[in-house]
């Protein structure tokens, strides 16, 4: 057996005297030796150093925390410095904020003693200008001349004027001229308090000239074209089956009839002579008419009597032939271009000059002007007549 495969022993501690070694001397088998035992120092030295690993460890725990508190603290010393300053920075802010609201009070109370004062010079200078306001129209009242009163009565003379023509003539155009000449013959007279009267005649003015016939000379002219070409204009032929109808067995039969068979009139002129010349005579009529009732500035009338004349150039001429569409197209625009029939409502002008002359009492005569105006009801209720 070799040296390596023997089992080691444990070297004696130095100062441990070793047991004694008994030898069995049986030879029934080897020899065995004891063991020897175990070192008892071993367990205190691991002990010792575990102790001094916690206490290092210990140690360095505390010195770790104590940094962390000196840490700690030099933060919380700045933030304190922080605040410190933070705070004394606010109350210089508030210190600033305080002084200037002390001065915005203070403006405020001079803004509200000025604003005082302005609104009791307001009322003051609003007294003053209706003191001045009498003053002027009781001076108004009294500087009026003879001159302004002969100018008064002009206009009114030419606002009845204008009145009484439209009403009797349907004269629109020459209403419209009386009017004018009265907005000139008021525009002399010394007084701004007539400025709304005149603004009223404008108006009265303005609707009298919308209400007129647009082109009246080129319109009659046009009618007068109109009766010179009827006489070249065609007839509808007789024989023709009316548009838009188709022929039958019975109609188609007739026609094939009316080339064996004829009739016609012996004692006379031929009945297409005659339908033609009754048929041109009867639109001439209507045109007739309708040029006597444009010279009458009666819209209505006018333009009856187109619409006759369009609905027999309709039914007895040739619809197919140019001149007829023409005819027909001329009488379409002459319709367009009448006036409204809607009548002109006249005398608001007239009725607000003569209660401003009443106020202002221009009127020579108050007691026969009263009866005039209480007895004609068209001018109490701003009509036409004054």
């Amino acid at each position: 057996m070799s040296n390596a495969d023997q089992p080691h022993e444990p070297a004696a501690p130095k100062g441990v005297r070793p047991d004694p070694v008994v030898v069995d001397p049986s030879p029934a088998g080897p020899l065995r030796v004891p063991s020897p035992p175990r070192p008892r120092g071993g367990g205190t030295l691991a002990l010792a150093l575990l102790l001094a690993l916690l206490a290092v460890v210990l140690a360095v725990y505390v010195g770790w925390r104590q940094w962390q508190q000196q840490q700690g603290t030099a933060a919380a010393s700045a933030d304190a410095v922080n605040l410190q300053q933070r705070v004394a920075t606010l109350e210089t802010t508030v210190a600033g904020i305080s002084s200037q609201r002390a001065s915005l009070d203070r403006q405020l109370e001079d803004a509200a003693a000025v604003n005082r004062s302005l609104r009791d010079e307001l009322l003051g200078q609003a007294e003053r200008t209706r003191n001045l306001e009498d003053a002027v129209a009781k001076l108004a009242e009294k500087t009026l001349s003879g001159h302004d009163v002969m100018l008064l009565d002009e206009t009114d003379s030419l606002l009845r004027m204008g009145a009484e023509r439209y009403t009797l003539f349907h004269d629109a155009q020459g209403a419209a001229a009386a009017y004018a000449l009265a907005d000139q013959t008021l525009a002399a007279v010394n007084d701004g308090a007539f400025s709304g009267v005149r603004q009223s005649i404008e108006a009265e003015r303005e609707a009298l000239a919308k209400s007129q016939p647009i082109a009246r000379a080129a319109a009659l002219q046009q009618l007068v074209a109109l009766r010179g070409a009827l006489a070249t204009l065609p007839l509808k032929p007789l024989d023709a089956a009316p548009s838009g109808q188709p022929l039958d067995a019975w109609s188609r039969i007739g026609h094939a009839l009316a080339s064996v068979v004829r009739v016609q009139r012996e004692d006379g002129a031929p009945l297409a002579v005659a339908d033609a010349r009754f048929a041109r005579e009867l639109t001439a009529l209507d045109l007739a008419q309708a040029q006597a009732a444009l010279l009458a500035y009666d819209s209505d009338a006018c333009a009856a009597a187109l619409r006759r004349a369009d609905a027999s150039l309709s039914s007895q001429f040739d619809d197919r032939d140019q001149a007829v569409q023409q005819a027909r197209k001329t009488l379409a625009g002459l319709i367009r271009q009448l006036p409204a029939t809607r009548a002109v409502q006249l005398g608001a002008a007239l009725t607000e000059l003569r209660n401003l002359r009443a106020v202002h009492a221009l009127n020579p005569a108050p007691a026969s002007s009263a009866p005039a105006t209480a007895t004609d009801p068209a001018t109490a209720k701003g009509g036409a007549h004054p």
